[in-house]
């Protein structure tokens, strides 16, 4: 490609970046605004409730995946501030995380994935799923979270008069399914060892989800061992990257 075809490339990438990054993040603070100041908490209402919250968890899980495209520089490619700005943002309102950490940790999983050294990794067998999420959720929530989650419930409750049932609801309900959703789909299903060996040193295998499957239940990061290979990939264009590796694979098998 030429330098030229580059920087257009770039400024696409950029472009389709901001307005998906733009709307999730638009779309998860109207939800939560609504869930936890203005949705009746009544049983009634759980035609509307139980679809909100849902909801929220999957924008939870965007949040975290606009972050993480920021943490590999594919947000905004060749600007480092703009993609930690947002990436912070991201992360704050998320939990109250430190971008910063985060990244460091992040990329500790790419260089060790799979090993003692990687974070996200319980290398103790048999490698139980909720062994496992406990490690994974006492890894990165700690007290800053704890402090900062804490803080802005007391300010919602007690200054804005949010109910508190609305805040656990529309709240913390959906931040903890959200995690739950990103460590089944974007951890523990590509890295857990099975009788069949990873193929290579990123210990990652992919699922094959169709693309709307693969876009609910974790932004397509399910195509995870072509995020490993791609890291520079941003999220929207990993079912690309996924077509494209099954195409090589098909092509060498056909040699």
């Amino acid at each position: 490609m030429t330098s030229t075809g580059a920087i257009a490339s770039n400024r696409r990438q950029a472009t389709i970046g901001l307005l998906l990054a733009g709307w999730i993040i638009c779309a998860w603070i109207f939800g939560h605004i609504a869930g936890v100041f203005f949705i009746p908490a009544r049983l009634n209402l759980a035609w509307l409730i139980i679809p909100a919250v849902l909801l929220q968890c999957w924008l939870y899980v965007g949040l975290f995946i606009i972050a993480h495209d920021c943490m590999h520089g594919s947000l905004v490619p060749f600007r480092p501030g703009i993609n930690r700005f947002i990436g912070q943002i991201c992360l704050t309102l998320y939990a109250g995380f430190s971008f910063d950490a985060l990244t460091r940790k992040h990329h500790q999983h790419h260089r060790h994935s799979g090993t003692a050294e990687d974070p996200d990794f319980d290398e103790v067998p048999p490698h139980g799923f909720w062994r496992w999420f406990a490690k994974f959720f006492t890894e990165y929530f700690g007290w800053r979270q704890f402090l900062f989650i804490s803080a802005l419930t007391a300010v919602y409750v007690l200054v804005f008069g949010a109910q508190l049932v609305n805040v656990l609801l529309f709240w913390a309900l959906p931040a903890l399914l959200s995690s739950l959703q990103l460590f089944t789909f974007g951890t523990y299903l590509p890295h857990c060892p099975e009788a069949n060996p990873f193929i290579d040193r990123h210990r990652a295998r992919t699922n094959h989800f169709p693309w709307w499957l693969s876009l609910l239940t974790c932004f397509h990061f399910g195509y995870h061992h072509e995020h490993h290979l791609q890291p520079d990939v941003p999220w929207w264009r990993l079912p690309d990257a996924h077509a494209d590796y099954l195409a090589a694979a098909a092509a060498r098998g056909g040699a």
